[in-house]
């Protein structure tokens, strides 16, 4: 028998088992992201800004829905977890930090490029610990409604409002305003503030609201595609102007949830053992005794 014999039952065993299709959606669908973050490296290179910023939009887009259709059609795996962060560090930390560098911080010399790659490193660190402490036990329950830092996606997103400013005609930030700019989200991103994330809400549509909701969404993408510029800087600007409402709102439930006990029924205390209780023999039922 040659090494290679599959007759041998051994290495029948260790031959992989075919993968269901629907194991392979989702990461086909964080693959292509990937391909975008990589493609709006090359678009920034070569000087096409716009559709550089199209492509981050993209993923964005694509990194939204993966895990959610991974979900719906059961196809999670620790491989597409692992994956997902690998390309949100691809797409929306070292894409977007070269991005600006290419555009403007290189202005700067090194201490632009040293802007840029802060960024990237944040965007890394902070995936670092997300995976770190996605099962952690001792989290509090309403902290699931919760980001830890800005997440990856809305870092991307608003580091490049320096971008939409000059693709709005409002002029060039000076380079060392958009280095500190960068430097901040980088912070954000790191930070422990908490920021809302939604994932955990169910949201359930009236059927009599149905159509009004798909021409909402039509309508929120068609102006996104009319003036891109417009709805990205807008929406970055609400976006960091809510992160306070996000660390209030957590705020508020930690103490709610620390002020549950004493707010909740006082059970009274127990009442002293009579003689008579005392003098009587226990009764005998069926109960297992308490372990110790």
């Amino acid at each position: 028998m040659t090494p290679y014999d599959y007759r041998d039952p051994d290495i029948r065993r260790r031959r992989f088992r075919p993968i269901p299709v629907r194991m392979l959606v989702p990461n086909v669908i964080t693959l292509l992201a990937i391909c975008a973050g990589l493609t709006a490296i090359r678009l920034s290179i070569e000087g096409r800004m716009a559709l550089a910023v199209y492509a981050i939009v993209f993923a964005a887009a694509l990194d939204g829905i993966d895990g959610r259709v991974a979900r719906l059609i059961k196809g999670q795996s620790k491989f597409g977890a692992e994956l997902d962060s690998l390309a949100d560090f691809v797409n929306f930390g070292v894409a977007p930090g070269l991005m600006l560098y290419f555009w403007q911080l290189h202005e700067l010399g090194n201490a632009g490029w040293i802007a840029a790659m802060v960024f990237a490193i944040s965007m890394c660190l902070r995936l670092a610990r997300f995976n770190a402490t996605l099962d952690d036990p001792n989290k509090p329950a309403f902290a699931a409604n919760f980001f830890t830092g800005v997440p990856a996606p809305a870092g991307a997103i608003t580091v490049m409002l320096p971008i939409y400013a000059a693709f709005l005609d409002l002029g060039r930030w000076p380079a060392a305003l958009t280095a500190a700019y960068t430097l901040l989200i980088a912070f954000l991103m790191v930070s422990r503030l908490p920021v809302f994330s939604g994932k955990s809400m169910r949201m359930r549509v009236p059927p009599e609201l149905v159509l009004p909701a798909f021409v909402a969404v039509i309508f929120f993408i068609a102006l996104l595609i009319s003036y891109p510029w417009y709805v990205l800087s807008i929406g970055t600007v609400l976006y960091l102007l809510a992160l306070p409402l996000g660390y209030k709102s957590y705020r508020d439930q930690a103490r709610a949830t620390a002020a549950a006990p004493a707010g909740g029924e006082i059970s009274s205390p127990p009442s002293a053992p009579t003689m008579a209780s005392l003098s009587e023999p226990p009764h005998d039922d069926d109960r297992p005794g308490r372990l110790h």
